[in-house]
């Protein structure tokens, strides 16, 4: 699929695990044609993917798995980051082998980098591949806006940028004011500020995947000028998942798989150990009450 500019709705998918924490096959596609079947922009495989926590066979088969399914009805995008330079290399091109549309890339964090060498990754990345990278910018590895677009500058590949870092609309608002006629702008951490970062010149959002008709619903409306309603879906569909959500990576996890389990696409809620902590009793009871207001329209 050619790069013909990607905009809109890339939810970050789950890996759906059955009991004995493998990888669901079976679940993993249904989710694929949940998503696609509500009408999203594309697909994207990264930290909420818990992507981390797979094998380097784990990370490939997943790709594959998800590309064969999408069968180029929209673009996959799969985060390739690592904690050294040829690590990273070895996973963009493997991703880009089982064919993604498209790399994430997250700036190496496991041991502090100096600026020259955090250019050299991405120099290094960008020369080994052929499809467009995507910058990530989160709180723990921030990209700034003067960093983007001289990674921009200097990399063919990189022409994109997922903004995550806090506070996330100011962040859209800087990485548009200095390498937005170079970089598209993504918004990320789970779609939390969308329309926030709409008003500011994003382009697109890569948020959960438990809902994703909420989140088509809410940029087609924005895009057709009915603020007012785009907001009113998202208080009422978004918000309390997202608050919930909120409370930590385990909850994350928890919050996105059993309502994905609920709504019979994937088979178990399993999160891959360590899971970072999970929802407490009062959570649970919280995520029923969030579920059964869901089901109900409200």
């Amino acid at each position: 699929m050619g790069d013909s500019r990607m905009s809109g709705v890339f939810p970050i998918l789950v890996t759906p695990f059955d009991e004995q924490s493998r990888l669901d096959e079976e679940s993993l596609r249904r989710l694929v044609e949940f998503s696609i079947g509500a009408g999203v922009h594309g697909l994207g495989l990264a930290l909420g993917s818990e992507i981390y926590k797979l094998s380097e066979h784990e990370r490939a088969t997943l790709t594959r798995i998800v590309v064969g399914q999408a069968r180029r009805r929209v673009p996959v995008v799969v985060n390739t980051g690592g904690a050294a330079t040829d690590l990273a290399v070895l996973y963009s091109r493997t991703a880009e082998e089982q064919g993604a549309d498209a790399l994430m890339v997250l700036p190496p964090t496991f041991a502090p980098a100096s600026a020259e060498e955090t250019r050299d990754y991405f120099r290094a990345i960008s020369a080994a591949v052929t499809v467009p990278i995507f910058l990530q910018d989160t709180s723990g590895a921030p990209v700034s806006g003067a960093l983007a677009r001289q990674l921009a500058d200097e990399c063919e590949h990189v022409r994109y940028i997922k903004v995550e870092s806090a506070p996330a609309p100011l962040k859209v608002a800087e990485a548009v004011r200095q390498a937005g006629d170079l970089l598209t702008v993504f918004g990320g951490a789970g779609g939390n500020y969308l329309l926030e970062e709409l008003r500011r010149g994003s382009q697109g959002t890569m948020p959960g995947c438990s809902q994703p008709e909420a989140f088509v619903a809410i940029w087609n409306l924005y895009q057709a000028g009915d603020v007012p309603a785009a907001r009113a879906v998202f208080e009422r569909t978004i918000v309390p998942v997202n608050r919930l959500a909120g409370l930590g990576w385990g909850a994350f996890y928890t919050v996105h798989k059993e309502l994905l389990r609920c709504r019979g696409i994937i088979k178990t809620a399993t999160v891959r150990r360590p899971t970072g902590g999970s929802l407490d009793a009062p959570g649970w009871q919280e995520l029923q009450d969030i579920i059964n207001g869901l089901s109900n329209g409200g």
